[in-house]
């Protein structure tokens, strides 16, 4: 595997060349059966393991691209139909809608993914699909606070939380997706209240990612915070024993067990619509939704498989079982712009 760097809209987009996986043919239409081109917003390297086992079992390489969802999105716009770009992989929902809205997917139709995936985590006319799952959870400093005193997103605008929740920016997709998630449950009323209550709760403005919301709340300096699963399960499994620590002083809860459920967002990708190799791109994603890769992809990120019956890392699993929001995830992209403006009213940066 080789890497380089170079520029495209102003930010450095990673390239790695899966070579070693398969060797091309020198003429043109066996040499695009041999490869299809990935952009991918999952910067996990132990999706390497994913792409090889796909290149082993298929025969057909995978030249990577890696960059943030928006770079990727404006490369592939600005490419236009001289993209090279086969399949787009991102992390969120609300990534992927915004892929779709550019007009970036093509269509298609897999009785093998339809079979495989839930309804609710593939978007209806085949545009993209869902394979993991993630759930933004509450983290909270076990010595500050009992599970007892949790219940919802709801109440987490509660005064009685003023000056303890901290969270990330307003900028996060995973913050939007989930802030359209309860606009979907609410209307929008009730959400710019919640999101003006949780605003005033923040013990200062927001800053840093998910893992800096974790390790400030294990060290004390706020009592509450939302984010990924799969971050905490990382610092749980991290070889360095600092950042152990941090996610022995922290707990996770599910929210809305009592009715709608923890809100449950996905990593996915489809097709793209000026794809040179097509059958090769649909052949990649029906190997996602593999039992073998499913494995593979969700427990390298410490994630929630797709698929059914598919077991799922035992640090993982150790955070327990819960009851997932089963909102069709396109909502989350649909309500996307509305959740920004109250995000933006209520004073969230």
């Amino acid at each position: 595997m080789t890497r380089r760097a170079f520029l495209a809209s102003s930010s450095a987009i990673a390239v790695v060349a899966m070579g070693g996986c398969g060797q091309r043919q020198e003429s043109g239409s066996s040499q695009a059966k041999q490869a299809i081109n990935l952009y991918s917003a999952r910067h996990y390297d132990s999706d390497n393991a994913l792409y090889e086992a796909f290149t082993k079992q298929s025969g057909i390489a995978i030249n990577l691209v890696e960059a943030k969802a928006d770079e990727l999105i404006e490369r592939i716009k600005s490419e236009g139909t001289n993209s090279p770009a086969d399949v787009l992989l991102t992390v969120d929902a609300g990534n992927l809608w915004r892929a779709q809205q550019a007009g970036l997917f093509l269509p298609t139709s897999s009785q093998a993914l339809q079979s495989a995936i839930p309804a609710n985590l593939r978007e209806p006319a085949g545009n993209w699909f869902g394979f993991s799952k993630r759930a933004r959870v509450i983290v909270y400093n076990k010595n500050r606070v009992q599970p007892a005193d949790l219940s919802t997103y709801e109440d987490l605008a509660d005064p009685r939380w003023k000056g303890r929740f901290i969270v990330r920016s307003s900028s996060n997709v995973y913050n939007q997706s989930l802030t359209a998630s309860l606009l979907a449950a609410n209307g929008s009323e009730q959400t710019e209240a919640w999101a003006r209550g949780l605003v005033a709760n923040f013990a200062h403005p927001p800053k840093g990612n998910d893992t800096a919301q974790i390790q400030e709340v294990a060290a004390g300096s706020a009592d509450l915070t939302v984010v990924n699963s799969y971050y905490v399960v990382r610092l749980m499994k991290s070889e360095k024993a600092e950042e152990r620590e941090i996610a022995s002083k922290v707990g996770v809860f599910f929210p809305n067990q009592g009715d709608r459920g923890t809100h449950t967002n996905i990593s996915g990708g489809g097709v793209v619509k000026t794809a040179k190799n097509p059958e090769a791109a649909m052949q990649f994603l029906e190997f996602l939704a593999t039992p073998e890769a499913q494995a593979m992809f969700a427990k390298g990120n410490n994630e929630y498989p797709v698929v059914a019956q598919v077991a799922i890392d035992p640090m993982l699993a150790s955070l327990g079982e819960f009851k997932a929001d089963p909102l069709d995830a396109a909502i989350y992209g649909q309500k996307n712009a509305e959740a920004l403006k109250i995000m933006d009213r209520a004073g969230w940066t």
